[in-house]
């Protein structure tokens, strides 16, 4: 498996049927370590009436547990969040993995609306909270004192420590499908993740408007990454794959459509070359995402569809 496209795989985090099964998740991040995956991902939803759990959380426990995997998160829904806390949080999950955090950054509001008002924030104005709560968080993790004077912030010569260990600072990543969300990418990112509830086609016209607007800012385009996250199944069965796909999504985004509508399903040697296709599109990295028998997927993700990408 030396030379394939890197892979992350979704770490369970849903939990439809019960509590949060802790022990699975342990064995589930143990297991993906030694089987080579790059990264583990988690995804951000803060109000719901399933088990999702919160992702800064679970990474810090998940760093203690694992030594190389990076934790990334995509995506952090930044307008609900205060960038200060949310820089320091960050910054102490690097430290405490050795340097292996990774945040993704989004608007949110998606297929399930994003409830600003119960955070006690207006929906107004959230692009500027978004693009300020950004550049507060790069500040505080390079400045020894730093200063910031915007619409919503307004502060001088404030030390946060610790800095994070990656430099200049832990890799930041962007969602979104805007064009503007992704000029925003190109102006203050690291990289873009192509949304799981999105289609390869998608992903294909959005990777290509980056290129260009990596172009127009005269930006290295080695600088800056693209992956995409996908809600995938391996069954030999099609229309059972399909049935349990479009009933995942019925809880998770209350819209069965949406899954049969984004992911992909079928046998492992079809699943690999619908991935396959996503990775020709440009994807310089992937997430997989199994919505249920994860811990089989985890094997089958990388004993027959990772070593073919």
């Amino acid at each position: 498996m030396a030379n394939h496209t890197p892979c992350g795989i979704e770490l369970p985090q849903v939990f439809f049927d019960g509590p949060a099964d802790m022990e699975h998740i342990r064995k589930f991040a143990t297991r993906a370590e030694t089987l080579g995956f790059d990264s583990l991902w988690l995804q951000e939803r803060v109000i719901g009436d399933f088990t999702m759990l919160e992702p800064v959380t679970l990474l810090s426990y998940v760093a203690a547990i694992t030594t190389k995997l990076k934790l990334g998160t995509s995506v952090i829904l930044l307008p609900l969040r205060n960038p200060v806390q949310l820089a320091k949080a960050y910054s102490t999950l690097d430290v405490m993995s050795g340097g292996r955090a990774i945040i993704g950054v989004g608007l949110g509001g998606g297929h399930l609306g994003s409830h600003e008002e119960v955070f006690g924030y207006t929906r107004e104005g959230r692009v500027t909270r978004f693009t300020e709560a950004v550049q507060i968080m790069k500040l505080l993790w390079t400045e020894p004192k730093a200063s910031f004077h915007g619409r919503y912030w307004n502060f001088d010569d404030v030390s946060m420590e610790p800095k994070p260990i990656q430099r200049p600072h832990l890799p930041l990543w962007f969602g979104g499908h805007h064009e503007n969300a992704l000029k925003r990418a190109v102006k203050y990112g690291n990289g873009w993740m192509g949304a799981g509830s999105s289609s390869a086609n998608a992903f294909v016209r959005e990777s290509a408007q980056i290129r260009q607007f990596l172009n127009d800012a005269k930006r290295d385009p080695a600088t800056f990454s693209y992956g995409k996250r996908v809600y995938m199944t391996v069954d030999n069965d099609k229309a059972r794959g399909e049935k349990r796909i479009r009933e995942w999504f019925a809880k998770r985004y209350k819209n069965a459509e949406l899954g049969a509508r984004v992911s992909i399903w079928g046998n492992a040697a079809e699943v690999t070359e619908k991935i396959q296709e996503i990775v020709k599109a440009g994807a310089q990295f992937i997430v997989f995402n199994p919505m249920f028998d994860e811990a089989e997927h985890l094997e089958i993700c990388a004993k027959e569809i990772m070593p073919h990408l």
